[in-house]
């Protein structure tokens, strides 16, 4: 999957060299209307548990008027320790708010949204030793997108991303792992640092 992320990327980038004389997309009134499709590495630390993971995943964005945008993702977030094995699948939206009109080279912005999350413990050595529950969180953070073309973007962002749900507690006792559904709900946070391409592919309206 990351060997398909890396061609991805490099594709759309020289496509979209080879195709700097075309005027896509067509800029009508406002940027309003644009569908972008991109790949996504994110870095999640400060679990409460200690975890740091690197995942993948892909967004899509779709500009709501020159300064307003949604910007819609799905995340793979693995981590192992020397016993078990720890999956979070993020699935959500955001609002992405522009710092900067859309004809800068760089542009900050603020975003915040939400999300639901499944995470999934699993014993290395015992695979049908798991346990696994569902979440919903908000986020919110800063990034900044770099225009390279009228087509591709790159965006780095960092946002706190907060889960309110029942957590998942691991036990290890020797070689014995044990995992226990707390009974009531927690809060967890945790830090998203994320890079991406976008590239624009239609005008919507």
């Amino acid at each position: 999957m990351k060997k398909l992320n890396l061609f991805v990327l490099f594709f759309l980038f020289f496509s979209t060299f080879n195709a700097q004389e075309l005027d896509f997309p067509k800029k009508k009134n406002t940027y309003g209307g644009l569908f972008s499709l991109g790949t996504r590495t994110t870095l999640s630390a400060f679990n409460s548990d200690k975890a740091t993971s690197l995942g993948y995943g892909g967004n899509f964005r779709i500009q709501i008027s020159e300064r307003v945008s949604t910007d819609w993702f799905a995340d793979y977030l693995p981590s192992v320790n020397d016993f078990t094995r720890r999956e979070d699948f993020h699935i959500g939206w955001s609002v992405v708010y522009y710092l900067a009109n859309n004809n800068k080279r760089f542009q900050p912005y603020v975003l915040a949204g939400h999300c639901f999350d499944y995470s999934r413990f699993t014993e290395k050595l015992a695979i049908s030793n798991t346990r696994s529950r569902w979440s919903s969180a908000i986020q919110g953070g800063l990034g900044i997108q770099l225009n390279c073309t009228n087509r591709l973007s790159l965006n780095l962002s960092s946002q706190f991303m907060g889960h309110l749900g029942k957590e998942i507690g691991e036990h290890i006792d020797g070689t014995e792992v044990t995992f226990d559904l707390h009974k009531h709900s927690q809060f967890e946070g945790h830090l998203l640092n994320t890079l991406g391409i976008t590239y624009k592919i239609v005008d919507l309206w």
